[in-house]
């Protein structure tokens, strides 16, 4: 545009044309002048602005591994996925295991396995009320911890990493390619659909 050639004005809005050429040295501006100066007569995108659109509600927060999201599953003994939930990576496990005791069928197990991640009294007892074993470990500075703890049933807990596995074998949710809450659930749920189907197949 340095060899004073013309410009193309941009089209208006409803696909007219005005003033399709005009010289370079003449500025001639669209609308309302001032700071906010657009080529098209419209809503200005809000900025830093208190609209519905954003993160807040979409199950995504800052962990010590990064801006993710946490899985929250719940599988069987076999380690087929029955229910799951989706909070922020910031959001900590003990506090969410009432919530995936409630989750999946109106069927309480006998058992509960899960890892340190969950110990405490209240979880413990959550699970008790329930009529469910809670089978989880004790941490170190607990205090009256009993003597005895059922570490043949909580091998199984190994089953639930590898169904954590095969859900991060989609790139879909490993990566958390959806931006929404809900979008992101439904891969993860088809995914869980896939790993159900599978389980039936090979049986």
């Amino acid at each position: 545009m340095e060899q004073r050639l013309e410009t193309v004005r941009p089209a208006e809005q409803g696909g007219c044309l005005r003033d399709l050429f005009r010289s370079p040295r003449r500025a001639l501006v669209l609308g309302a002048s001032g700071a906010d100066v657009r080529q098209h007569r419209g809503a200005c995108p809000c900025v830093c602005s208190r609209c519905k659109r954003g993160q807040e509600g979409q199950a995504l927060g800052r962990s010590r591994g990064g801006f993710s999201t946490k899985i929250h599953l719940k599988t069987d003994f076999d380690g087929h996925p029955i229910a799951f939930d989706l909070t922020g990576g910031e959001k900590g496990d003990a506090p969410h295991f009432p919530i995936l005791l409630g989750l999946g069928p109106d069927v309480d197990p006998r058992a509960a396995i899960g890892d340190k991640g969950y110990a405490s009294k209240a979880n413990r007892k959550a699970a008790r009320d329930r009529g469910i074993v809670p089978i989880i470990p004790h941490k170190a500075n607990e205090k009256d911890k009993p003597a005895f703890f059922a570490k043949t049933l909580y091998k199984g807990r190994a089953r639930i990493e590898q169904a954590v596995g095969k859900l991060k074998r989609f790139k879909r949710v490993a990566l958390r390619c959806e931006k929404t809450k809900r979008n992101f659930a439904s891969f993860v749920a088809l995914t869980a659909s896939f790993i159900l189907l599978k389980s039936v197949h090979t049986a």
